[in-house]
């Protein structure tokens, strides 16, 4: 997880300049679709970061879970995970 960690704290941090670009962008009254495209580009990092976080999500707590022989356990980080993924899709 710490290397996981690190890489999701440094993509965090790009965006975060992206973002910062972008306010840049609106203040200086930048072309709309150049702005657009940045959001797009900081979306798609977010997406990213995302990922790597249900990565880490499953392979530590899901399977944990699910190894754990407690029944109980393991169906509610099932519900947990598919009521996750749900949000992240809509």
């Amino acid at each position: 997880m710490r290397a996981s960690r690190t890489k999701i704290s440094s993509r965090l941090r790009r965006v975060e300049g992206q973002i910062r670009g972008i306010q840049k962008m609106v203040d200086e009254d930048r072309y709309c679709v150049d702005i657009l495209i940045q959001l797009r580009a900081v979306k798609a990092a977010l997406h990213k970061v995302e990922a790597l976080i249900l990565r880490d999500h499953v392979s530590g707590c899901v399977v944990e879970a699910l190894a754990s022989g407690d029944a109980m356990e393991r169906q509610d980080k099932i519900d947990e995970l598919i009521e996750t993924i749900n949000r992240m899709t809509e």
